[in-house]
């Protein structure tokens, strides 16, 4: 896996760093009620910076064959959402947590489906050989993170679903489609390295 042209890795770093290093804490929730989940952002170091999204098995109930970050439900032995997202990385694509820097996360992204959902942000130094689940995931890419702060760029899209008018984000890429909550995810992402 490697990346391609885009914003270099050392002036990157720096801004990923104060980035993460932002407050971002989980909203108050009612515990009882809460769908609570989280999601690894990991971010290989390459010359030109990438993040590692999957796609999902299309055998799956729940988003079949859709563009994700590697994680799912806060579980009740997880200590933190850190720990629940390098828990799900290391059961869906092989990733050990001892390769993970973990420095920080996005803002908490609530989908439609009623999840919170934690973004952590995760630095990896290359090379990174991912093992999927076949079970769960059908494929491992990355995406340049220029992608995300340069043209084409991210951009919105507008459907009919369950009677309602609903917008959301798509992210281009060359072989999938990559939107909702997902996409979401990238352009908070994006902004903040921008604002940075």
């Amino acid at each position: 896996m490697s990346g391609t042209a885009g914003p270099g890795a050392p002036d990157l770093l720096a801004l990923l760093r104060r980035a993460g290093a932002r407050d971002h804490p989980d909203e108050p929730t009612d515990e009882a009620t809460s769908l609570r989940a989280a999601v690894l952002v990991p971010i290989v170091l390459h010359p030109a910076p990438s993040v590692v999204l999957t796609l999902r098995a299309h055998h799956l109930s729940r988003h079949p064959g859709q563009v994700s970050f590697p994680g799912g439900r806060i579980d009740p032995q997880d200590a933190s959402p850190e720990a629940a997202a390098l828990r799900e990385a290391e059961e869906e694509i092989g990733l050990s947590a001892s390769t993970v820097e973990v420095i920080g996360r996005l803002p908490t992204h609530v989908t439609g489906t009623g999840y919170r959902v934690t973004p952590v942000l995760g630095l990896l130094t290359p090379p990174v050989a991912p093992k999927p689940d076949p079970r769960e995931v059908a494929e491992v890419f990355e995406l340049p993170l220029a992608a995300l702060t340069g043209p084409p760029g991210p951009y919105e899209e507008e459907a009919v679903f369950r009677g309602r008018l609903r917008r959301y984000w798509v992210v281009p890429h060359e072989r999938h489609r990559i939107w909702g909550a997902t996409a979401a995810m990238l352009v908070a992402l994006g902004r903040l390295i921008r604002e940075d």
